[in-house]
C-alpha cells in the first residue's frame, strides 16, 4: 500500500509536470507569434502608426520666346473625408453642405460620405471588416470655394472630418490662345499628363517625379516628432520657351478670326516663319478651343490641322516648279511661253487658264498664274526633273516640327505617274501638302535657296537647377543656287504689283513677294465644288523679316485666293511688319506709283 507521503509525492511531480508543460506551451506560442510571425505583426503595428504621405512635384510650364506664360499651374486644392470618424446622423447634413457648396451631386457625395468600412483579406485569406479612413469627394477646387465650404462647415461643427488637400491643376492663362498647339493635360490618377500638342510630345520634360515622406502618427492620424522616418524628395519638371512670339501670335489670331467671321470656312490656317532661322514666329488655325473648359472638348479638338490636314496646293506652287525649271536650264527667264486662248490639251484631257493669256514671258506666266504655261514648263523639264526639283523642297517628307501626328503629304515616285501627271503636278496637282510643308517650302526661295529646319522649340530650363538647354538651329540645306532663287523673287513680286493676281495683298512702300493659290477640293475620289483659297509670301522681298501662309478651307460667297486670303495675309503681315519695326523697302516716290 502507497504511504501518503508516496502519494503527496506523485500529486507534486503531476503538478510540476503540468507547469512545465504550461511553460513549454507558453515558450512555444511566444516563439511562433514573437519569432515566426514577427513579419506580419511587424506590418500590422507599422500600418496602424507609420504612414506614408505623397509629395507632389510640380508639372513644368510652357512660355513663348520672351516669358508669357501659355500653359502654367493654378493652386487648388483637393477635397476629402474619413468616414469612419463622421456620425452617421451627420452624414446627410455634411453631404448636403459639400454638395450644395461645390456645386456636385448630392447622392454622389452621400455615398462616399456614408460608406464606412472596407473589407481586406489577411495573409490567411480571412475577410475583415475595417474602418474607412478615406475618401476622395472632389478634386482641383478652386481656393476660394474650398476656403468657404472650409467655413461653412465650421459654423455647423462639422469641419473636423473634412479634409483639404493642396496641390496643382493645369491651366491656360490665354485660353484659346495657341491651343491647337500648346494641347492639353489630361487628369491621370491625381497627376497632370499630356493629351495632346506639345503637353504630349515634351511629357518627359514636363512631368513632375513625386516623392514620398514616412512618418510616425497619433491615434489621431497627426505627424508625431519633427523628423520623418525617411523622405526622398519630389522633382519639378523642366519649363520650355517656344519660338512663337506672343504679339505676332494674337495678330494672325485676331485676323484669322475676322475671316472666319467673314468667309465661315471649314476651317483657316495661318503660319509665320523666320526663313533665316527656321523659327516658327507664330501658328494660328481655326477652330480651335479652349483648354480649360474640359468639359465642351470632343475628338475633333484634338487634331493640329496645319500638320496633319493635306491639300492639293494649287497655284502656290507654281514658283517652285519655275525655280526648278531655271536650275536645269530647261528655261530662262525670258524664255516666252504660248499661253493660248486658254483651254489647251495633252494626252485629249483639258486644262484650263481663266482667261486666253497668249503669249507670255516666265514672269507673265506666274504673274498671271497661267496653268497652261507651267504646265508646258513642266513638258521642257521632263518628268524626272520636275519631280526632283519639287522633291528638294521637302514635300512628300515631315518637316520634323515636334507635333504629332504630323502628315508627310503625297507626293509620288514617276513610276506611279499617269499620263497627265507631269502637267498637273508643277500646277498644285497631282499631289498634296500640309500647310507648314508649303510654308517651309517658301522659306527657301526667301533664304536664297536654303532649305531650314523648322523651331518650335527654343530652350528648356531645369527649374531646379536653373541650367538652360538651347535647342540650336539644324545646319540648312542649299538646295538652289541663289542666283536662280533671286529671278524666281522678282517674278513673285510682280504677282502683287499692278495686272497680278494678289494685287490685295500688296503693302505701300514695301516689296511684297508672295502667290496666289485656289485649289479644287477631292472627295470620293473626285473634285467637287469646294475650294482651298490660299496666299503665302514674304515681305520685305529682297531682305524677308518673315514668310507668312494663310490657307482658308471651304471659303462662302468667294473662292479665289487673291480675293479671300491676300486680303487676311496683307492685314496681318502690316500689323507684323510694325510690331518688328521694319522700316520700308521701297522708295516713297516708287510707292505713289505703285499705289
Amino acid at each position: 500500500m502507497r504511504s501518503c507521503n508516496d502519494i503527496m509525492r506523485g500529486r507534486i511531480r503531476f503538478q510540476a509536470l503540468l507547469i512545465v508543460l504550461f511553460f513549454a506551451y507558453l515558450i512555444g506560442k511566444l516563439y511562433c507569434e514573437q519569432i515566426r510571425r514577427h513579419d506580419y505583426y511587424y506590418t500590422e503595428a507599422r500600418n496602424k502608426y507609420v504612414t506614408s504621405k505623397k509629395l507632389k512635384g510640380v508639372r513644368g510650364e510652357i512660355f513663348d520666346m520672351h516669358g508669357n506664360l501659355l500653359a502654367g499651374n493654378m493652386p487648388c486644392q483637393n477635397v476629402s473625408v474619413t468616414p469612419c470618424n463622421i456620425k452617421a446622423q451627420d452624414d446627410e447634413k455634411i453631404s448636403r453642405l459639400i454638395a450644395e457648396t461645390l456645386g456636385l451631386d448630392y447622392e454622389y457625395v452621400l455615398k462616399r460620405v456614408s460608406l464606412k468600412t472596407r473589407t481586406v483579406k489577411d495573409e490567411s485569406g480571412k475577410v475583415l471588416t475595417l474602418p474607412l479612413k478615406y475618401a476622395l469627394i472632389a478634386n482641383n477646387i478652386h481656393l476660394e470655394d474650398a476656403r468657404y465650404l472650409r467655413q461653412v462647415l465650421k459654423k455647423h461643427s462639422l469641419a473636423r472630418n473634412v479634409h483639404f488637400e493642396d496641390t496643382f491643376t493645369r491651366y491656360y492663362p490665354k485660353g484659346t490662345f495657341l491651343s491647337n498647339v500648346v494641347g492639353i493635360t489630361t487628369r491621370n490618377q491625381g497627376s497632370n499628363r499630356g493629351e495632346m500638342g506639345l503637353e504630349k510630345r515634351f511629357e518627359k520634360q514636363l512631368r513632375s517625379d513625386s516623392g514620398k515622406k514616412t512618418y510616425m502618427r497619433s491615434l489621431d492620424g497627426w505627424q508625431v516628432g519633427d523628423k520623418p522616418l525617411q523622405e526622398v524628395s519630389s522633382h519639378d519638371g523642366s519649363n520650355i520657351f517656344l519660338t512663337v512670339v506672343e504679339p505676332l501670335q494674337s495678330i494672325l489670331e485676331d485676323e484669322l478670326d475676322k475671316a472666319w467671321e467673314k468667309f465661315r470656312p471649314r476651317a483657316a490656317y495661318a503660319v509665320m516663319i523666320d526663313p533665316a532661322t527656321g523659327n516658327v514666329l507664330a501658328i494660328a488655325e481655326r477652330p480651335s478651343f479652349d483648354p480649360n473648359d474640359r468639359k465642351s472638348l470632343d475628338n475633333s479638338a484634338f487634331k493640329i490641322r496645319l500638320i496633319s490636314d493635306i491639300m492639293e496646293p494649287g497655284s502656290i506652287m507654281k514658283p517652285l516648279t519655275v525655280a526648278g525649271a531655271l536650275e536645269c536650264k530647261a528655261i530662262t527667264p525670258d524664255t516666252v511661253i504660248d499661253c493660248g486662248n486658254g483651254t489647251w490639251y495633252y494626252n485629249n484631257r483639258p486644262l484650263t487658264d481663266t482667261h486666253g493669256y497668249g503669249r507670255q514671258d516666265v514672269t507673265g506666266v506666274i504673274r498671271k498664274s497661267s496653268n497652261i504655261g507651267i504646265a508646258k514648263i513642266g513638258l521642257m523639264m521632263g518628268e524626272q526633273n520636275l519631280y526632283n526639283s519639287l522633291r528638294k523642297f521637302g514635300f512628300g517628307s515631315r518637316t520634323g516640327l515636334p507635333l504629332s501626328p504630323e502628315s508627310s503629304g503625297i507626293f509620288h515616285p514617276v513610276k506611279r505617274w499617269d499620263g497627265q501627271t507631269i502637267t498637273r503636278l508643277g500646277i498644285g496637282y497631282a499631289s498634296a501638302c500640309t500647310p507648314v510643308q508649303m510654308a517651309r517650302a517658301y522659306c527657301a526661295l526667301a533664304n536664297n535657296g536654303k532649305l531650314p529646319k523648322l523651331r518650335l522649340i527654343d530652350r528648356t530650363v531645369d527649374t531646379e537647377s536653373g541650367k538652360v538647354t538651347v535647342m540650336p538651329p539644324a545646319e540648312m540645306q542649299q538646295i538652289y543656287p541663289p542666283e536662280v532663287i533671286q529671278q524666281v523673287v522678282k517674278m513673285m513680286i510682280a504677282v502683287t504689283e499692278p495686272g497680278g493676281t494678289a494685287t490685295r495683298a500688296a503693302i505701300p512702300g514695301y516689296h511684297v513677294a508672295g502667290k496666289t493659290g485656289t485649289s479644287h477640293k477631292v472627295a470620293n475620289g473626285g473634285y467637287v465644288g469646294k475650294y482651298f483659297a490660299s496666299f503665302v509670301g514674304f515681305v520685305p522681298a529682297e531682305k524677308p523679316a518673315f514668310v507668312l501662309l494663310v490657307t482658308v478651307d471651304e471659303p462662302k460667297g468667294a473662292k479665289f485666293g487673291g480675293t479671300v486670303s491676300a486680303p487676311v495675309w496683307k492685314a496681318m503681315a502690316e500689323r507684323a511688319l510694325k510690331y518688328m519695326n521694319i522700316p520700308p523697302d521701297v522708295p516713297q516716290d516708287e510707292s505713289k506709283k505703285r499705289h
